[in-house]
């Protein structure tokens, strides 16, 4: 484990980014790396996520490992999905390869599955982790945001103002899906940013007749086009939906299907920044020994959370947004 020399802390620490990418992971990384070597700590890259513990895919990294990463997508490290990580062994193996590198602390980048991970390593090694939460769905309980949410919606929304150029042109109704298969924070926000006429989303039911009476009703007062914002989990496939709601309302309807863009790209400086902040602040608990806690944003500020309590907690969509599309869509 950790020991001091000349007065200083030595530690190992592990970083590793797991689950779907976000914009911001790099900034989140370099700042690790930066904030404990500057303390005097040895930083361990791992790569391929929670794949990479299985498979000793280990790496030192250094201060100019990172240069230049700061403005990049992705991560440098790579993510994976892995459902061996899932089991005994999986995890059983990854302990023994993170004690093989003498690793005294982890560090993961990543969402709610991410977080359910390093909790389980950690009960099963011993070793204490700290999770930078990093997600374009925002949904981890206890927080507000999420390194790469920013981004993400800022991607969304850049492209709907596009779309809706054509939208006004053409008097059609379109349906954009942006990710969110099981929460509709992204969602929400996205149609809150861009206008769009409606949010549709897991957390709350609309039938599709519902959809096209208040489509129909806004023609009436001479809106002839409409935006309606999509959770990939909400109301089932959107070319099914487009085919019932043009049944519905006689409008021309189309559908863009955002996809992976939302995951990619340049980071925004919020996003950047949130990385940079994150990352200090994960760096510090490992030196002040807090085990297994969560940094995010809460209420403007950011702060660390016992991982087991966000876990075991839902986070609740913001209703007054949810209220506040509609309202705005007339």
């Amino acid at each position: 484990m950790s020991h001091y020399a000349r007065g200083r802390i030595v530690m190992n620490i592990a970083v590793v980014t797991s689950g779907g990418d976000a914009p911001g992971m790099n900034a989140a990384i370099r700042a690790v790396v930066r904030a404990a070597s500057g303390q005097g700590l040895r930083v361990i890259g791992v790569e391929k996520g929670f794949l990479g513990l299985i498979e000793n895919l280990f790496r030192p990294l250094t201060p100019r490992d990172v240069s230049g990463i700061i403005n990049t997508g992705g991560s440098i490290l790579k993510s994976s999905r892995c459902d061996l990580f899932k089991t005994p062994e999986g995890l059983e193996k990854a302990s023994e390869n993170l004690k093989s590198w003498k690793v005294d602390w982890v560090i993961a980048l990543g969402g709610d599955g991410s977080m359910r991970g390093a909790l389980s390593l950690s009960k099963v090694s011993g070793i204490p982790v700290t999770v930078i939460a990093s997600s374009i769905d925002n949904d981890i309980a206890g927080i507000d945001e999420t390194i790469g949410f920013d981004s993400a919606v800022n991607t969304a929304v850049e492209a709907i103002d596009k779309i809706r150029d054509t939208a006004v042109t053409y008097d059609r109704v379109f349906i954009v899906e942006v990710m969110g298969r099981n929460r509709g924070f992204l969602a929400l926000e996205v149609a809150l940013a861009s206008g769009a006429e409606f949010a549709v989303i897991p957390e709350h039911r609309i039938s599709i007749e519902e959809i096209g009476k208040r489509i129909r009703q806004m023609g009436e007062i001479g809106k002839k086009s409409s935006i309606i914002v999509k959770a990939e989990g909400a109301m089932g496939d959107p070319f099914q939906m487009a085919s019932q709601l043009r049944r519905l309302t006689g409008y021309d309807l189309r559908v863009t299907v955002l996809g992976y863009i939302q995951r990619g790209g340049v980071p925004t400086a919020r996003s950047r920044n949130l990385a940079c902040l994150f990352g200090n602040h994960a760096v510090k608990l490992a030196i002040e020994g807090k085990k297994n806690r969560l940094v995010g944003l809460k209420d403007g500020k950011v702060v660390d959370l016992d991982i087991e309590e966000s876990c075991s907690s839902i986070k609740k969509i913001d209703e007054d947004k949810y209220e506040l599309v509609s309202i705005l869509a007339v």
